[in-house]
């Protein structure tokens, strides 16, 4: 009978214990800001939508497709969305959300190229940019239509990642498996020059001037830093373990970088090129903290519109992290699905 009631009494106290743990993991938002976040969870195959004034999730939007990324096509906003499907089923479509109902409009496939990664919104009306894994195009997409408009090689393999020239028709791509990055002009249809990085070219941005193109090695744990005018590679920064995505902030100044190995995030200074913080997302120091926060994976990352905070998806721990720019800490944290990756906003 005491054994009985020792069994019971351990396992209260494990119950208890499990009670407070849940509690203290549950994240604080403590801003109050402008707009509506849209978060990509691989995981739970959903889209967060958090309020970012009221501090509440809108809704929680399930998609029958595992998606991977996410953009905002603006007047009227809809959030687009790549379905990259799981490691068994391949999918090949993006996924059209109305931002003023947040339901899905409808689903647009790309043909034959399989496994839609990165995308970004394009100048024109209604048209998006998609580049796809398996099939290694450069999709350009009217989601007005849900026409493909045009598909471009991008003469590389595992082609990840894009970012349009802020004043050339010309798009970035960067390309996994090839170390490199395919310079594509979107006018005439063509790869006018492929760039070669390091080991694993992963994570892409440009400055807002359109000077500079950042790329991160993931394998190589660096940033090539390359000139847009003689696309020579004029620096080569060192990173935390695994830099999977970067990001300039709003004015330039500085560049975000996601090291999802270390569970860091890195900001460096565009003009000196030198780090300036690393700023540690909880749940590394030691087991306990471990427990209470989840490992620490930061992947995704997006510069809010008025320059304040950058938003960045903590993958193995269901968050986003929010990062103030003046003082580079961590200020806020926002629960979300599982295994979130990719971001859009909304004004």
């Amino acid at each position: 009978m005491k054994k009985l009631k020792l069994v019971i009494i351990l396992f209260s106290l494990l119950l208890m214990a499990r009670g407070v743990v849940y509690v203290i993991k549950q994240p604080t938002y403590s801003i109050q800001t402008e707009g509506t976040l849209y978060v990509v969870n691989k995981g739970s195959k959903s889209i967060t939508i958090f309020d970012l004034f009221e501090g509440t999730v809108v809704k929680e939007l399930q998609l029958a497709i595992e998606p991977h990324e996410a953009t905002l096509v603006s007047n009227p906003n809809r959030i687009v969305v790549t379905n990259y499907g799981s490691p068994d089923d391949a999918a090949k479509s993006i996924t059209v959300i109305n931002g003023d109902t947040n339901t899905k409009e409808k689903t647009i496939p790309l043909g034959e190229s399989e496994r839609p990664h990165g995308i970004i919104t394009m100048p024109q009306e209604n048209t998006v940019a998609v580049v796809t894994d398996v099939g290694n195009h450069l999709s350009v997409v009217n989601i007005a239509t849900g026409r493909v408009e045009k598909q471009i090689s991008t003469q590389q393999d595992f082609s990840h990642l894009l970012v349009h020239h802020p004043t050339k028709p010309l798009v970035y791509v960067s390309n996994i498996n090839s170390g490199s990055v395919s310079v594509i002009n979107v006018e005439t249809d063509e790869v006018v020059l492929v760039i070669p990085c390091s080991d694993r070219a992963e994570g892409i941005d440009i400055s807002p001037d359109g000077a500079e193109l950042w790329v991160t090695n993931i394998d190589d744990n660096s940033i090539s830093v390359i000139d847009t005018e003689t696309y020579e590679t004029t620096s080569q920064l060192e990173t935390g373990n695994q830099p999977l995505r970067l990001q300039f902030s709003i004015d330039g100044k500085q560049c975000l970088v996601s090291n999802a190995s270390d569970g860091t995030i890195s900001v460096y200074d565009t003009k000196t090129k030198k780090l300036i913080s690393n700023v540690q997302i909880p749940g590394k120091k030691n087991l306990i903290e471990k427990v209470i926060y989840g490992t620490p994976r930061p992947v995704g990352m997006l510069m809010h519109p008025n320059g304040k905070y950058a938003f960045v998806s903590n993958y193995a721990a269901g968050r986003v992290e929010v990062l103030d720019m003046k003082t580079f800490t961590l200020v806020s944290s926002i629960q979300v699905g599982s295994m979130p990756d990719g971001l859009a906003f909304i004004q």
